[in-house]
Protein backbone atom coordinates (compact mmCIF):
# COMPACT_ATOMS: atom_id res chain seq x y z
CA UNK A 1 0.00 0.00 0.00
CA UNK A 2 1.19 3.08 -0.89
CA UNK A 3 2.41 5.53 2.11
CA UNK A 4 0.27 8.64 3.16
CA UNK A 5 1.46 11.92 1.69
CA UNK A 6 3.69 13.65 3.65
CA UNK A 7 2.65 16.83 6.38
CA UNK A 8 4.52 19.75 6.15
CA UNK A 9 6.58 20.29 9.73
CA UNK A 10 6.42 16.13 10.05
CA UNK A 11 8.78 13.42 10.08
CA UNK A 12 5.43 10.91 9.01
CA UNK A 13 2.28 10.95 8.08
CA UNK A 14 0.65 7.67 9.63
CA UNK A 15 0.17 6.67 13.06
CA UNK A 16 1.71 2.99 12.31
CA UNK A 17 -0.04 0.29 14.77
CA UNK A 18 1.46 -0.69 18.05
CA UNK A 19 3.16 -4.03 18.40
CA UNK A 20 1.57 -4.09 21.65
CA UNK A 21 -1.86 -3.80 20.66
CA UNK A 22 -4.31 -5.57 18.72
CA UNK A 23 -6.33 -2.15 17.56
CA UNK A 24 -4.95 0.68 15.11
CA UNK A 25 -4.63 3.78 16.38
CA UNK A 26 -6.35 6.66 13.87
CA UNK A 27 -6.45 10.47 13.51
CA UNK A 28 -9.38 12.39 14.38
CA UNK A 29 -10.36 15.89 14.33
CA UNK A 30 -10.07 16.35 17.65
CA UNK A 31 -6.43 15.65 16.37
CA UNK A 32 -5.74 18.19 13.67
CA UNK A 33 -4.48 21.73 13.34
CA UNK A 34 -4.40 23.77 10.52
CA UNK A 35 -4.95 27.39 8.87
CA UNK A 36 -8.12 27.90 6.59
CA UNK A 37 -5.63 27.82 3.37
CA UNK A 38 -4.11 24.72 4.06
CA UNK A 39 -4.23 20.98 4.80
CA UNK A 40 -5.35 20.07 8.72
CA UNK A 41 -2.06 19.08 10.33
CA UNK A 42 -1.72 17.37 13.63
CA UNK A 43 -1.66 19.35 16.61
CA UNK A 44 1.27 18.57 19.49
CA UNK A 45 0.07 17.97 22.37
CA UNK A 46 1.77 17.68 25.99
CA UNK A 47 0.77 15.30 28.89
CA UNK A 48 1.85 15.17 32.18
CA UNK A 49 4.23 12.32 33.06
CA UNK A 50 4.22 11.41 36.59
CA UNK A 51 7.18 9.59 37.08
CA UNK A 52 8.35 9.16 40.53
CA UNK A 53 12.44 8.52 39.06
CA UNK A 54 14.09 10.48 36.90
CA UNK A 55 17.57 8.64 36.14
CA UNK A 56 17.26 5.21 33.86
CA UNK A 57 19.84 3.15 33.76
CA UNK A 58 21.28 0.72 30.72
CA UNK A 59 23.24 -1.90 30.11
CA UNK A 60 24.65 -1.38 26.94
CA UNK A 61 28.64 -1.01 26.48
CA UNK A 62 28.15 0.94 23.29
CA UNK A 63 26.18 3.99 24.64
CA UNK A 64 29.45 5.68 27.00
CA UNK A 65 26.95 6.39 30.17
CA UNK A 66 25.11 3.96 32.60
CA UNK A 67 22.45 6.29 33.22
CA UNK A 68 20.44 9.02 31.64
CA UNK A 69 17.52 11.51 32.04
CA UNK A 70 15.23 12.04 29.75
CA UNK A 71 12.86 14.86 30.37
CA UNK A 72 10.56 14.25 27.58
CA UNK A 73 9.10 11.13 26.50
CA UNK A 74 8.41 11.64 22.74
CA UNK A 75 9.93 14.47 20.70
CA UNK A 76 8.12 17.20 18.77
CA UNK A 77 11.69 17.63 16.03
CA UNK A 78 9.99 14.47 14.17
CA UNK A 79 13.07 12.96 12.64
CA UNK A 80 11.96 10.55 10.26
CA UNK A 81 14.69 7.84 11.41
CA UNK A 82 14.93 8.26 15.21
CA UNK A 83 15.53 5.22 17.14
CA UNK A 84 13.65 6.07 20.04
CA UNK A 85 9.77 5.90 18.24
CA UNK A 86 9.17 2.26 19.20
CA UNK A 87 9.50 3.33 23.07
CA UNK A 88 6.18 5.46 22.57
CA UNK A 89 4.61 1.52 22.77
CA UNK A 90 4.71 1.14 25.71
CA UNK A 91 2.54 4.22 26.47
CA UNK A 92 -0.45 2.63 23.95
CA UNK A 93 0.86 5.40 21.34
CA UNK A 94 2.16 4.49 17.95
CA UNK A 95 5.59 5.37 16.89
CA UNK A 96 4.70 7.09 14.26
CA UNK A 97 2.79 10.58 14.67
CA UNK A 98 2.09 10.10 18.10
CA UNK A 99 5.55 9.67 18.73
CA UNK A 100 6.16 13.76 17.31
CA UNK A 101 2.53 14.65 18.51
CA UNK A 102 2.05 13.10 22.30
CA UNK A 103 4.63 14.22 24.28
CA UNK A 104 5.39 13.37 27.62
CA UNK A 105 6.10 16.27 30.26
CA UNK A 106 8.24 15.18 33.42
CA UNK A 107 7.68 18.47 34.82
CA UNK A 108 8.96 17.56 38.20
CA UNK A 109 12.65 15.96 36.33
CA UNK A 110 14.98 18.62 38.46
CA UNK A 111 12.91 18.02 41.82
CA UNK A 112 13.24 14.38 41.24
CA UNK A 113 16.80 14.75 39.74
CA UNK A 114 17.82 16.93 43.00
CA UNK A 115 16.52 14.11 45.68
CA UNK A 116 18.18 10.83 43.56
CA UNK A 117 21.93 12.78 43.60
CA UNK A 118 21.10 13.39 47.22
CA UNK A 119 20.32 9.53 48.08
CA UNK A 120 22.80 7.52 50.03
CA UNK A 121 22.11 4.84 47.22
CA UNK A 122 23.98 7.48 44.29
CA UNK A 123 27.16 6.76 42.68
CA UNK A 124 28.62 10.01 41.55
CA UNK A 125 29.11 9.56 37.79
CA UNK A 126 28.61 10.65 34.15
CA UNK A 127 24.73 11.37 33.01
CA UNK A 128 23.24 11.25 29.75
CA UNK A 129 21.11 14.22 28.78
CA UNK A 130 19.23 12.67 25.95
CA UNK A 131 19.58 9.67 26.35
CA UNK A 132 16.43 8.35 24.24
CA UNK A 133 14.45 11.92 23.42
CA UNK A 134 15.86 15.38 22.61
CA UNK A 135 16.45 17.48 25.87
CA UNK A 136 15.99 20.59 23.75
CA UNK A 137 12.84 20.14 21.68
CA UNK A 138 10.84 23.27 21.06
CA UNK A 139 8.66 22.87 24.25
CA UNK A 140 12.34 23.28 26.01
CA UNK A 141 12.21 26.98 25.24
CA UNK A 142 9.19 27.53 27.35
CA UNK A 143 8.68 24.85 29.99
CA UNK A 144 13.20 25.21 31.40
CA UNK A 145 13.40 21.56 32.40
CA UNK A 146 16.21 20.85 30.64
CA UNK A 147 18.05 23.98 32.57
CA UNK A 148 16.40 22.77 35.67
CA UNK A 149 18.24 19.47 35.60
CA UNK A 150 21.67 21.20 34.63
CA UNK A 151 21.68 23.20 37.52
CA UNK A 152 21.05 20.76 39.89
CA UNK A 153 23.92 19.10 37.97
CA UNK A 154 25.86 21.79 38.24
CA UNK A 155 24.90 22.43 42.27
CA UNK A 156 26.25 18.47 42.80
CA UNK A 157 29.26 18.90 40.67
CA UNK A 158 28.15 15.79 38.97
CA UNK A 159 29.15 15.11 35.51
CA UNK A 160 26.87 15.24 32.52
CA UNK A 161 27.26 15.13 28.75
CA UNK A 162 24.80 16.17 26.71
CA UNK A 163 23.34 15.28 23.37
CA UNK A 164 21.08 17.71 21.26
CA UNK A 165 20.07 18.44 17.42
CA UNK A 166 18.84 22.25 18.67
CA UNK A 167 21.08 25.22 19.27
CA UNK A 168 19.02 25.90 21.84
CA UNK A 169 21.42 24.52 23.67
CA UNK A 170 23.47 27.53 23.60
CA UNK A 171 20.82 29.65 25.71
CA UNK A 172 22.70 27.11 28.88
CA UNK A 173 26.65 27.93 28.14
CA UNK A 174 26.46 30.25 31.42
CA UNK A 175 26.04 26.47 33.65
CA UNK A 176 27.99 24.47 31.18
CA UNK A 177 30.68 26.92 30.90
CA UNK A 178 30.42 26.86 34.91
CA UNK A 179 30.44 22.89 34.94
CA UNK A 180 33.44 23.15 31.88
CA UNK A 181 35.79 24.81 35.26
CA UNK A 182 35.22 21.45 37.40
CA UNK A 183 35.66 19.07 34.08
CA UNK A 184 31.80 18.38 34.41
CA UNK A 185 30.45 19.26 31.24
CA UNK A 186 30.68 18.25 27.64
CA UNK A 187 28.06 18.36 24.55
CA UNK A 188 27.20 16.50 21.14
CA UNK A 189 25.65 18.40 18.52
CA UNK A 190 24.40 16.11 15.86
CA UNK A 191 25.28 17.32 12.47
CA UNK A 192 23.18 14.88 9.92
CA UNK A 193 23.40 16.53 6.66
CA UNK A 194 24.90 20.35 5.57
CA UNK A 195 21.41 20.53 3.04
CA UNK A 196 18.51 22.19 4.39
CA UNK A 197 16.30 20.84 2.06
CA UNK A 198 17.26 17.33 3.32
CA UNK A 199 17.32 18.68 6.77
CA UNK A 200 13.78 19.94 6.21
CA UNK A 201 12.31 16.91 5.04
CA UNK A 202 14.53 14.51 7.54
CA UNK A 203 14.01 16.07 10.87
CA UNK A 204 11.51 18.72 9.75
CA UNK A 205 11.36 20.57 13.59
CA UNK A 206 15.39 20.60 14.74
CA UNK A 207 17.52 23.60 14.53
CA UNK A 208 19.17 24.00 10.13
CA UNK A 209 22.67 22.93 10.07
CA UNK A 210 24.22 26.20 10.20
CA UNK A 211 22.87 26.81 13.46
CA UNK A 212 24.08 23.59 14.88
CA UNK A 213 27.20 24.36 13.72
CA UNK A 214 26.48 27.75 15.10
CA UNK A 215 26.19 26.36 18.57
CA UNK A 216 29.22 24.34 18.00
CA UNK A 217 31.10 27.46 17.07
CA UNK A 218 29.44 29.14 20.45
CA UNK A 219 30.51 27.03 22.96
CA UNK A 220 33.72 26.67 21.90
CA UNK A 221 34.44 29.69 22.05
CA UNK A 222 33.57 29.28 25.78
CA UNK A 223 35.69 26.80 26.15
CA UNK A 224 33.26 24.12 26.98
CA UNK A 225 33.81 20.41 25.90
CA UNK A 226 31.65 20.60 22.60
CA UNK A 227 31.69 18.02 19.72
CA UNK A 228 30.07 16.89 16.27
CA UNK A 229 27.93 13.58 16.11
CA UNK A 230 27.49 12.79 12.83
CA UNK A 231 24.86 10.49 13.07
CA UNK A 232 22.97 8.96 11.32
CA UNK A 233 24.90 8.71 8.60
CA UNK A 234 22.29 7.00 5.98
CA UNK A 235 24.15 5.26 2.95
CA UNK A 236 22.92 6.10 -0.33
CA UNK A 237 21.28 9.47 1.12
CA UNK A 238 24.03 11.10 3.31
CA UNK A 239 27.10 9.42 3.72
CA UNK A 240 28.86 11.32 0.93
CA UNK A 241 28.87 14.28 2.28
CA UNK A 242 31.00 13.12 5.50
CA UNK A 243 34.34 14.86 3.94
CA UNK A 244 32.37 18.14 3.92
CA UNK A 245 30.59 17.80 7.53
CA UNK A 246 34.13 17.17 9.50
CA UNK A 247 35.26 19.78 7.72
CA UNK A 248 32.38 22.13 8.55
CA UNK A 249 33.14 20.87 11.95
CA UNK A 250 36.59 21.33 11.84
CA UNK A 251 35.71 25.07 11.40
CA UNK A 252 32.96 25.65 13.99
CA UNK A 253 35.29 24.79 16.54
CA UNK A 254 34.60 20.89 17.09
CA UNK A 255 37.07 19.61 19.48
CA UNK A 256 36.07 15.75 18.50
CA UNK A 257 33.72 13.80 16.39
CA UNK A 258 31.79 10.85 16.30
CA UNK A 259 29.13 8.93 13.56
CA UNK A 260 26.57 6.70 14.30
CA UNK A 261 25.32 4.44 11.16
CA UNK A 262 21.23 4.49 10.75
CA UNK A 263 19.36 2.06 13.29
CA UNK A 264 16.13 1.19 12.21
CA UNK A 265 14.28 -1.33 15.24
CA UNK A 266 10.68 -2.08 14.94
CA UNK A 267 8.38 0.08 13.53
CA UNK A 268 11.45 2.62 12.48
CA UNK A 269 11.72 0.59 9.07
CA UNK A 270 8.26 0.69 7.94
CA UNK A 271 7.89 4.34 8.67
CA UNK A 272 11.32 5.86 7.07
CA UNK A 273 10.71 2.61 4.21
CA UNK A 274 7.79 5.49 3.68
CA UNK A 275 9.03 8.51 4.21
CA UNK A 276 12.05 7.38 1.34
CA UNK A 277 9.37 6.50 -1.24
CA UNK A 278 7.60 10.23 0.13
CA UNK A 279 10.77 12.05 -0.75
CA UNK A 280 12.90 10.00 -2.70
CA UNK A 281 11.34 7.39 -4.36
CA UNK A 282 14.48 7.15 -6.84
CA UNK A 283 16.39 6.27 -3.85
CA UNK A 284 14.51 3.67 -1.98
CA UNK A 285 15.82 0.76 -3.49
CA UNK A 286 19.53 1.50 -3.02
CA UNK A 287 19.23 3.12 0.40
CA UNK A 288 17.17 0.07 1.75
CA UNK A 289 19.28 -2.66 0.03
CA UNK A 290 22.42 -0.95 1.64
CA UNK A 291 20.99 -0.57 5.01
CA UNK A 292 20.81 -4.53 4.81
CA UNK A 293 24.48 -5.35 3.42
CA UNK A 294 25.19 -3.44 6.47
CA UNK A 295 23.50 -5.72 8.67
CA UNK A 296 23.93 -8.84 7.48
CA UNK A 297 21.10 -9.33 5.35
CA UNK A 298 18.21 -7.65 7.94
CA UNK A 299 17.05 -3.87 8.24
CA UNK A 300 18.59 -4.10 11.53
CA UNK A 301 20.44 -5.69 14.13
CA UNK A 302 20.61 -5.42 17.91
CA UNK A 303 23.77 -7.18 18.69
CA UNK A 304 25.77 -4.04 20.80
CA UNK A 305 28.61 -5.06 18.63
CA UNK A 306 28.13 -3.87 15.27
CA UNK A 307 24.82 -1.63 15.91
CA UNK A 308 26.39 1.40 15.50
CA UNK A 309 28.87 1.13 12.91
CA UNK A 310 27.56 -2.04 11.21
CA UNK A 311 29.16 -4.62 9.08
CA UNK A 312 30.38 -5.28 5.42
CA UNK A 313 31.69 -3.25 2.36
CA UNK A 314 29.51 -0.29 2.83
CA UNK A 315 30.27 -0.04 6.34
CA UNK A 316 33.76 -0.17 6.06
CA UNK A 317 33.69 2.49 3.23
CA UNK A 318 32.08 4.79 5.52
CA UNK A 319 34.96 4.29 8.42
CA UNK A 320 37.26 4.43 6.48
CA UNK A 321 36.27 7.86 4.81
CA UNK A 322 35.64 8.95 8.63
CA UNK A 323 38.86 7.82 9.93
CA UNK A 324 40.54 9.78 6.55
CA UNK A 325 39.10 13.06 6.93
CA UNK A 326 39.16 13.02 10.85
CA UNK A 327 43.06 12.91 10.62
CA UNK A 328 43.01 15.72 7.59
CA UNK A 329 41.13 17.93 9.60
CA UNK A 330 42.93 17.42 12.64
CA UNK A 331 39.86 15.89 14.72
CA UNK A 332 41.85 12.99 16.27
CA UNK A 333 42.66 13.94 19.73
CA UNK A 334 41.28 11.84 22.29
CA UNK A 335 38.60 12.95 24.89
CA UNK A 336 39.25 13.28 28.38
CA UNK A 337 37.34 11.32 30.61
CA UNK A 338 34.59 13.77 32.66
CA UNK A 339 35.51 13.52 36.11
CA UNK A 340 33.69 12.87 39.20
CA UNK A 341 36.56 14.03 41.61
CA UNK A 342 34.17 17.26 42.56
CA UNK A 343 31.11 15.82 43.43
CA UNK A 344 29.27 17.33 46.20
CA UNK A 345 26.37 17.46 48.45
CA UNK A 346 25.43 20.72 48.18
CA UNK A 347 23.41 22.49 51.32
CA UNK A 348 19.47 22.45 51.78
CA UNK A 349 17.76 25.59 52.45
CA UNK A 350 16.95 25.41 56.55
CA UNK A 351 20.59 23.38 56.82
CA UNK A 352 22.04 24.86 59.76
CA UNK A 353 25.52 26.33 59.25
CA UNK A 354 28.20 24.85 61.33
CA UNK A 355 29.60 27.02 64.24
CA UNK A 356 32.68 27.07 63.27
Amino acid sequence: MPPNSPIRGRGTSENIENRFMQRAVEVDGDYLDAREDEEPRPETIFLPDASKSIISYNASPDVGFDASVNPYRGCEHGCAYCYARPTHEYLDLSAGLDFETRIMVKHEASQLLRKELRAKKWTPQLVGLSGVTDCYQPIERELKLTRGCLEVFRDFRNPVVVITKNRMVTRDIDILQEMSAYNSSRVFVSVTTLDLDLNRKLEPRTSSPMQRLDAIHQLSEADISVGALVAPIIPGLNDHEIPQILEAAADAGAHFISYIVLRLPHAVAPLFEDWLEQHVPGQREKVMNRISSMRGGKVYDSDFAQRMKGTGIHAHQIANTFKVYKQKYGLTEPRKPLSTEHFRLPQQSGDQMPLW
